[in-house]
């Protein structure tokens, strides 16, 4: 098993949560022939396992079907040295997080070693650089906070957002969330490149800022790109300083009170004293209750009546679901997005939009993340009350409100753009970067 990897020209990702930032501009991006080569390599193994990729994991075979190439993360180790990260389905809905090797030229490639990574999200092991720019496997149990993608105290970055426009053959519209300095985070924007000129929207229910951009058939294929710095305070428990923590009692069109969640929440929370003992066996329970899983239809839209019933969703199913059983026993409780910064990196891509929650009691909003919670229990502790110092929040809030706003209604969250062409919704490609600025030594 290959274990160390000696590096000159290039850095090595760290698998999947924390990826291998790209190489030196000496060597040639295979970024596509990896992916490529990877989707040939399940392809052809699937032609002879009667429909699946089969994986040895632990004693069982496994039957899997592909679900997604992280593109974000393919990446040249050196000369005829690849590496790619892909997302597996198995029969049981389960989701293997499986790291390939791989050796060759562009359409010649083979796969030398397979590794299970993470299932369900949650990781086997993580990657640690030596003192000698080779790295090894550290296994989660034995992995520190930083490692496992916790950053304490402070951060400081540039996050780009990008997202390119598709086809468009009508007049079209679009919204993007503005992230907004606040006691936690000073957002400084430092450029923006649109085809058109924008205007920013106030969202008054949650304190939003939105921009708005009108555009028409000559923008296809265009980019508006953002380049905030970013400097970012650890996050834990705050006082309430704007609005009325009662209006989170109500319900959002995918967080409903019914008769369920009133059930579920009353039974978890009954002996228990005090609104913050009763969220803390909240947030146990949905740890034990969800599985995180990205397959099917209906997960990622926050929707706490699927998330009930499935068991399983991204961080916006889990949050979903704490959400709609607090407010269920009367705690406050609210939604929060936006993106988590790779702790074991410096550069390079982000792995799509991060969300958590916060509820309130006794004066006081507490910042949770159930979803990383259950990806490692030695976590959970640390995030019931805090979010680590390497986040950006775009918005916060559901159902919101601007004017003006899409044909389709209030916007269900706000961290991808909502785009409409000819008022339907569609889709613009979205690609989330970062660079770690270090702080001044003086």
């Amino acid at each position: 098993m290959r274990l160390l990897f000696k590096l000159s020209l290039i850095t090595l990702f760290v698998g999947c949560n924390s990826s291998i930032n790209p190489i030196e501009s000496s060597l040639v991006d295979f970024t596509a022939e990896i992916q490529l080569g990877i989707e040939n390599h399940i392809e052809k193994k699937s032609l002879t396992g009667h429909g699946f990729f089969k994986l040895e994991f632990e004693e069982k075979e496994l039957n899997l079907k592909l679900v997604k190439v992280h593109t974000e993360y393919l990446s040249n180790l050196g000369p005829q040295e690849h590496f790619a990260c892909v997302d597996l389905a198995s029969t049981n809905g389960f989701v293997y997080d499986v790291d390939f090797f791989l050796s060759g030229n562009p359409g010649e490639m083979i796969v030398t070693e397979t590794t299970v990574h993470k299932i369900n999200g949650q990781p086997l092991y993580l990657w640690e650089q030596n003192s000698d720019k080779t790295w090894h496997r550290v296994s989660a149990e034995n992995a520190s906070p930083e490692l496992l993608g916790v950053i304490k105290e402070k951060d400081r970055f540039e996050f780009t957002y990008r997202a390119t426009l598709p086809e468009m053959n009508k007049t079209s519209r679009i919204w993007i969330p503005v992230p907004v300095s606040d006691e936690f985070q000073e957002i400084e924007l430092k450029s923006f490149k649109s085809p058109v000129a924008y205007e920013i929207l106030d969202e008054n229910n949650h304190g939003n800022k939105v921009y708005f951009m009108e555009l028409n058939s000559e923008n296809s294929g265009q980019i508006i790109e953002i380049n905030y710095l970013v400097n970012r305070r650890e996050k834990g428990v705050y006082e309430n300083k704007l609005g009325d923590p009662l209006d989170y009692l109500r319900p959002n069109r995918l967080v409903p009170t019914n008769e369920d969640f009133n059930k579920i929440a009353k039974k978890v929370v009954d002996g228990k004293l005090g609104s913050l003992a009763q969220a803390r066996a909240l947030y146990d329970h949905t740890i034990d209750r969800m599985k995180y899983i990205k397959t099917g239809d209906g997960w990622g839209k926050g929707d706490a009546v699927y998330a009930c019933d499935l068991k399983t969703g991204n961080c916006t199913d889990f949050h979903s679901y704490f959400i709609a059983l607090a407010r269920s026993v009367d705690i406050p409780a609210r939604f929060a997005i936006g993106a988590s910064i790779p702790s074991s990196r410096n550069e390079g891509g982000i792995d799509g939009y991060h969300c958590w929650a916060e509820f309130y009691t006794n004066g006081k909003w507490w910042p949770i993340d159930i979803s990383e919670g259950d990806k490692c229990s030695a976590l959970s502790t640390y995030y019931f009350g805090h979010n680590p110092a390497n986040r950006i929040e775009f918005s916060h809030g559901r159902d919101l409100v601007v004017e003006p706003g899409p044909e389709s209604g209030p916007i269900n969250f706000l961290a991808y753009p909502v785009l409409e062409i000819g008022g339907k919704l569609a889709k613009a490609k979205v690609e989330f970067t970062f660079n770690r600025i270090p702080f001044s030594s003086s």
